[in-house]
């Protein structure tokens, strides 16, 4: 009777897990579908997430890591980032690697016709320089050099 038990013991332990592995499963099977503007939300180093190739992954895990710094890949968001992973060469290692931070597919027809984006500092500062109002200043601190190098010589 005892053998019996403990068989019938092993079998719900055995059940049991087999029970979560079925579930485990099922969950897995389920993909979810994700569009543009909730994986736009997650555009920040401690929070990013990328489309590549019509899937989405959660890269923050990643950033400290990433060869080329995380800031390209925080740059990579709000957008869909295929063209950029592939002009970069990524070896068959890192795409590997990206399945552990894959969390579902992507909408594409959710993606806005046409994006605005919000320029960086940076960017305003190069802009600034291009600017005519920056060319008149430059030219008129060249000008006032000039003329006190002239009255320095004069006298």
């Amino acid at each position: 009777m005892e053998k019996l038990h403990q068989f019938g013991s092993n079998r719900d332990c055995f059940c049991s897990s087999l029970h979560l592995s079925v579930a485990d499963l099922l969950m897995a099977s389920v993909q979810k579908t994700l569009v543009f503007d909730d994986v736009a939300k997650h555009n920040k180093i401690d929070d990013c997430w990328i489309i590549i190739s019509g899937k989405v992954y959660d890269v923050t895990p990643f950033m400290d890591d990433h060869p080329g710094g995380g800031e390209v890949m925080r740059k990579a968001t709000g957008k869909d980032a295929t063209v950029d992973y592939s002009d970069v060469g990524h070896s068959a290692a890192a795409n590997e690697m990206m399945q552990k931070y894959y969390v579902g597919e992507f909408d594409q027809s959710t993606i806005p016709e046409k994006r605005s984006y919000l320029s960086s500092t940076t960017d305003k500062i190069y802009n600034l320089k291009k600017s005519p109002q920056f060319m008149i200043k430059v030219l008129l601190v060249g000008i006032m050099a000039a003329a006190l190098r002239l009255l320095a010589v004069s006298f």
